[in-house]
């Protein structure tokens, strides 16, 4: 069961032995391989057997804390939300001396195999093609004292950037580009007991680790304290000490608990989903939807974004899947509790996308922030790629991006032909994607339409959302591709534009699916309503800087093509495209995430599904052999944003059934990793369209535009102009 805040994440549970054990993840915690290392395991004991009867664990969403009861003892366990601190708390009828141990997995150095490069920026380069004397995780300091236990991480000088930025032919710009892995040192400080003993032991799968056991200081009470103050940062290990003291000073244990409650009441207020509990698998999904936010809010306040392959409750990779357990017993894959696939410092756009979007109705600005900041800090990387490649302008931001900027280095391609264009990733799949940025510019965009209010009477989040800090990003991302397609038509001999003035977009794509994609519809949609709305804030604001520019660009963005299927008008992928490499729908696209099409007012002014959009999700061939509720598919959306409740509610509840493991919102591993939270993130986004979408030509709400009318709901969400709107199907 997971609990958090303020950018940490426990995963907890209790063994039938009546330890308490939990993980420890922290936002930010990337190792020189750009792992995302756990900053440990923590086992809580004595506490009465569970299987004796009685045994209770809660995880009390208002609060935002867990309480585990059982004999007449009860254990809280919660997370600052302002403070990089956890908190366990032990009170018990009888005295007692509880002991909390630190368990490490990495006091020796580990080299990880090719299986286990996953969970890095090497994939699948370790050991073979790289060397192999970096693919090794480094062994943690660790110092027990009699009265605390300090343990951290220091990267090495040397770390997966060096090899990426000098791979990429970037040498000469290195000490120019931001590097989030140097220096970075992340880990904490255990205070509250006093030190009794350590040893070697196993875990439940054999692995070694090794453990220190601090009794409470407490001793023989019944209250007793123990208190974890974690910090990462790029500083020498004096400066991290230095802001580890200062925040244990800082610790006002009643008056931190009253904030960090207030804000887990304000948080899971914002937005609700409720039934009348007559139909069970609805109020289980809701239920399970719920749980999900409560899991994305533990990270308000993180360094970076939630990850969509884990986020901060990443499990043992050994209870992930039968695989992962057949292949460590057959002696193929040896991972520690650090493991996850897709990388840790790696993130992947169209999966971080689905996280986030549904934020703006949720009314969760602020949770969008570090998803926003991590691509503004990455805005200078972005734009010396792009100078340094093509000597123009505009930031190049890749789909399975670093998080200093550059393509992940075995995405990258590593048997590249001579002479191949050294900006370009020698990938499949990768190969000129580029558009997903676009995206998060609009999420900028669209967060401070949804924050400003219309008038002075509005309902609104005390939120100024800070869309003037993420201009410069959303005119370089425009510019890279107005730059970029002439300067290529140029080259190949012709005028900058068509014959009708507008960008020809070649080579592009559509997702990874639509490969060497001329004119793609994904990335014509993206380019038409970026430009659109940031118009419409520029008039709106009065900052007028870049209008003249923009509305320019806006006339060169050529129009969605369109193709006949089952004989019916549908949006086409592309004019022409070379092959299908995955299993995307983009032609669905400017439906969402892009509305260029959804519902409109016919003849009668009643709401009704774009004609064109329709045909594409009814009748296109590949639309209808890729539909899925697993993972990342978002054809709940698609249905949502078209009015088709029966497509809608059916995709969503799937989504929305109880995942495979213990915690119900445990998703996956999909096509990724477990908890998948971009499983999570399409389930609330399909959720909330079907109850709440905007007239494209005034902006009034349209109340349950997809759902069935025999299914009862109540709702609170977040509409444009800072409206807070809530509403019951059976009085609509």
């Amino acid at each position: 069961m997971p609990v958090g805040g303020g950018g940490i994440g426990l995963n907890v549970w209790c063994d039938p032995s009546g330890t308490i054990r939990f993980y420890v993840s922290q936002s930010g915690t990337f190792d020189e391989n750009n792992t995302m290392l756990k900053l440990g395991r923590f086992a809580l004991s004595p506490f009465p057997k569970w299987e004796e009867g009685g045994f209770r664990q809660t995880l009390h969403l208002e609060t935002g804390e867990m309480t585990l009861t059982q004999g007449g003892v009860t254990v809280t366990l919660w997370c600052d939300v302002f403070k990089p601190v956890i908190h366990v708390e032990v009170d018990a009828k009888q005295k007692a001396i509880p002991v909390l141990s630190y368990q490490s997995w990495r006091t020796i150095d580990h080299p990880f195999t090719q299986a286990e490069g996953q969970q890095s920026s090497w994939k699948w380069l370790a050991p073979k093609q790289a060397d192999p004397n970096r693919c090794v995780t480094r062994r943690d300091s660790i110092c027990p004292t009699p009265s605390q236990l300090t343990f951290f991480h220091q990267n090495q000088d040397e770390t997966v950037f060096d090899y990426t930025v000098h791979d990429q032919q970037l040498d000469a710009w290195k000490d120019s580009l931001f590097n989030p892995l140097k220096n970075r040192i992340f880990g904490g400080v255990l205070t509250g007991g006093r030190f009794i003993r350590d040893d070697d032991t196993q875990d439940e799968y054999g692995r070694p680790y090794h453990q220190w056991h601090y009794a409470s200081a407490n001793n023989a009470a019944r209250h007793h304290h123990f208190q974890i103050t974690l910090c990462t940062q790029q500083s020498s290990i004096n400066d991290w000490e230095q802001k580890i003291a200062a925040t244990q000073k800082a610790v006002n244990l009643p008056k931190d608990r009253q904030a960090s409650q207030n804000w887990w009441r304000e948080y899971m207020n914002r937005c609700r989903f409720e039934t009348d509990g007559s139909d069970a698998e609805l109020a289980n999904a809701l239920r399970n939807v719920t749980l999900f936010r409560y899991m994305l809010g533990c990270n308000f306040g993180g360094e970076y974004p939630t990850k969509f392959n884990g986020g901060l409750f990443a499990f043992d990779p050994l209870e992930v899947d039968s695989a992962s357990m057949a292949n460590f017993k057959a002696g193929k894959f040896h991972p520690t509790p650090d493991y996850r696939r897709w990388g840790g410092g790696t993130f992947t756009a169209q999966n971080q996308r689905l996280v986030y979007w549904g934020m703006l109705k949720s009314g969760d600005y602020d949770l969008l922030l570090p998803q926003l900041d991590f691509y503004l800090r990455l805005l200078h990387n972005a734009e010396i790629r792009t100078r340094a490649y093509w000597n123009h302008e505009g930031a190049c931001f890749t789909e399975q991006i670093e998080n200093f900027g550059l393509p992940n280095t075995a995405e990258y391609g590593q048997k590249r032909p001579a002479n191949f264009d050294p900006g370009l990733e020698y990938n499949a799949w990768l190969e000129y994607e580029w558009d997903t940025v676009l995206e998060f510019c609009e999420m900028a965009l669209e967060a401070w339409r949804y924050d400003v209010s219309r008038d002075a009477k509005s309902l609104r989040q005390s939120f100024d959302f800070p869309i003037k800090k993420y201009e410069p990003l959303i005119l370089s991302c425009l510019r890279f591709f107005d730059e970029h397609y002439q300067q290529l038509a140029l080259q190949r001999g012709r005028r900058g534009l068509d014959a009708n003035g507008h960008l020809i977009l070649f080579p592009g794509s559509g997702c990874e699916t639509y490969k060497m994609a001329y004119n793609s519809s994904s990335t014509i949609a993206a380019l038409k309503r970026v430009t659109r709305d940031y118009i419409h804030y520029m008039e709106t604001s009065g900052d007028t800087t870049n209008l003249t520019y923009i509305k320019a660009l806006a006339t060169r963005i050529p129009p969605i093509p369109t193709r006949l299927q089952q004989g019916r008008e549908c949006i086409a992928p592309a004019i022409a495209y070379e092959r299908i490499n995955n299993v995307e729908t983009p032609q669905l696209y400017p439906v969402w995430p892009w509305r260029i099409y959804g519902l409109e007012k016919d003849e009668h002014g009643k709401f009704a599904a774009n004609e064109r959009a329709l045909n594409t999700y009814q009748c296109d061939s590949v639309a209808i052999a890729h539909r899925s509720s697993k993972g990342w598919k978002q054809d709940n959306i698609w249905a949502a944003c078209l009015g088709l409740a029966t497509d809608a509610y059916r995709l969503t509840m799937e989504k929305l059934q109880d995942g495979p493991y213990r915690f119900p919102a445990f998703w996956g591993p999909g096509f990724d990793w477990s908890p998948d939270h971009n499983w999570g993130g399409s389930a609330l986004i399909g959720l909330e369209e079907m109850l709440l979408q905007e007239d494209p030509t005034t902006g009034e709400p349209i109340l349950f535009p997809a759902w069935p009318k025999d299914k009862h709901i109540r709702f609170k969400l977040h509409a444009s102009d800072g409206r807070v709107i809530e509403a019951d199907s059976n009085s609509h």
